[in-house]
C-alpha cells in the first residue's frame, strides 16, 4: 500500500479534516508522514507589493508567517505521533507557487500519495488564482486523495 504520505495543510478547518484523515490512512497503512505548508514570500521591493514597508519590518512580517508555519506543521507532527504514527516529519516550504512547492516536497520526500483538502480558502487572492488542488491533481505524478 502507501508507505510514505504527505499532508499539505494551510490551517483551514477544511485542511484540518484533511490532516485527521491522512493520519487515520497513515496508521491503517502502516506509513510514514510527511506534513508540509508552503508560506508565501514577502516582497522585497517597493514595487512588488502593495504595502510600502522598509527592510526590518518586511524581515519581522516574513518571520512571523515562517514561525506561524513551523507551528502549523508541527502540531500535526505531534497530533500524528500522538495517535500512533511511525514517523512523521513537518516541513515548511517557501514559494509563491503553492501548488508546485507541494509537487517538488512530495517528489523531494519520496511520497507516494499526497493527501490534500478540495480547497483551502485564505485570501481573495488564492481565489482568484484558482485552485491549488486542482492544479496539484492535474499536474502531479504521485496519486492525490482530495477530500471534501
Amino acid at each position: 500500500m502507501y508507505k510514505r504520505i504527505l499532508v499539505a495543510t494551510d490551517g483551514s478547518s477544511l485542511s484540518d479534516k484533511a490532516v485527521d484523515a491522512a493520519i487515520d490512512l497513515a496508521l491503517l497503512a502502516r506509513a510514514e508522514l510527511v506534513s508540509v505548508t508552503v508560506t508565501h514570500l514577502l516582497p522585497y521591493g517597493y514595487f512588488e507589493g502593495s504595502m510600502v514597508m522598509n527592510q526590518r519590518e518586511i524581515e519581522a512580517s516574513q518571520e512571523q508567517v515562517d514561525n506561524d508555519a513551523q507551528r502549523l506543521v508541527d502540531t500535526v507532527r505531534t497530533t500524528a505521533a500522538a495517535k500512533g504514527v511511525r514517523s512523521a516529519q513537518a516541513i515548511v516550504t517557501k514559494s509563491n507557487q503553492v501548488a508546485e512547492a507541494i509537487i517538488s516536497t512530495a517528489k523531494n520526500q519520496q511520497c507516494d500519495l499526497i493527501v490534500m483538502a478540495s480547497h483551502g480558502r485564505r485570501s481573495l487572492a488564492r481565489l482568484l488564482m484558482g485552485s491549488e488542488t486542482l492544479h496539484v491533481l492535474t499536474h502531479s505524478h504521485i496519486p492525490v486523495l482530495v477530500l471534501r
